[in-house]
């Protein structure tokens, strides 16, 4: 099991949404707080992100940036340009922005961007994410991110000439685009600093990585420190000091966290029974599955079902 798939897919709520904007200076559009994780790729043009903190961040054509954490920010032609508030469909589930304008008759856009937004889970925000800056600015440059930049190209083609087909095929890019960012951005953190830390670090070690894909790949499984670092090659003790100073928990602690995310998530997608759940994450009993959810949590499973429901 791939564990940044993992780590997505135990976030991820509903389907990601997109579209193309054509926009005619000035223009800015603010976007306010959710529970979304928002990204634009500007395909043509320039654009300015104005974050809720720091500094504004120029934007260039082939340009990708990714906001993960949900708080608000604004798009806008200049740094100066006052953004109008973009309204979401509060009643859609999950909340949809609106459609954008009709295309000027016989004018040329001065940027051309395509918007979107993953909805989030945030109850259990797995590190790789949490970790994030609250802007990736992933600049186009030639011969970087290649995959993603053919990603971009495939999706706003698609946008732009929708066809037979169009709705799955533009879904499945969205989910492609979220997973070539997190993957260039982590990859890009590893190469530029000589001394990574946390989640940057974890994925770049191997000892590390071969453990975490075990937990992933069968939760289930009674795990000792003793196996997990025997995957990494290393001894107990030194396996153990590793993990847990580069993942934040130790191997069982973050093996039990795992564990619940995993459960929570089986509990919201369908009616999976308890029994079930409680031997796909590892419990050998539904007794003890649910008094490790409960503390967990703080409901039972058959509440969160409810709940979530």
């Amino acid at each position: 099991m791939d564990v940044l798939s993992d780590a997505i897919a135990a976030m991820r709520t509903g389907r990601p949404h997109s579209g193309r904007r054509d926009k005619y200076a000035p223009w800015g559009m603010r976007i306010e707080d959710s529970e979304g994780a928002g990204f634009h790729v500007v395909l043509r043009g320039s654009a300015w992100l104005l974050p809720s903190t720091g500094e504004p961040v120029a934007l260039a054509a082939g340009d990708v940036v990714f906001l993960a954490h949900g708080r608000g920010y604004a798009l806008t032609s200049g740094p100066d340009v006052e953004p109008t508030i973009l309204r979401f469909d509060s009643d859609a589930n999950p909340p949809k922005s609106p459609p954008p304008p009709p295309p000027v008759p016989d004018a040329v856009p001065d940027t051309v961007l395509v918007c979107g937004a993953y909805w989030l889970d945030r109850s259990r925000a797995h590190p790789l994410l949490t970790e994030l800056p609250e802007v990736v600015h992933l600049p186009s440059r030639v011969g970087a991110h290649r995959s993603l930049q053919a990603t971009v190209e495939l999706l706003g083609a698609e946008l732009e000439e929708p066809q037979p087909g169009s709705d799955i095929i533009v879904s499945s890019l969205l989910d492609t685009l979220l997973l070539y960012i997190l993957r260039a951005w982590w990859q890009g953190e590893a190469r530029a600093d000589r001394h990574p830390t946390g989640w940057a670090a974890a994925l770049a070690d191997p000892a590390v990585t071969a453990a975490l894909q075990a937990i992933h790949a069968a939760p289930d499984h009674p795990w000792t420190v003793e196996e997990l670092g025997a995957h990494g090659g290393l001894s107990r003790a030194a396996f153990a000091r590793r993990f847990t100073t580069l993942v934040g928990r130790p191997p069982l602690a973050y093996l039990t966290w795992w564990r619940m995310t995993t459960a929570g998530r089986l509990l919201r997608a369908d009616d999976t029974p308890l029994r079930t759940i409680a031997e796909r994450t590892g419990y050998t009993s539904e007794f003890a599955f649910a008094k490790a959810f409960k503390r967990q949590y703080g409901v039972a499973p058959g509440q969160y079902r409810r709940q979530a429901s």
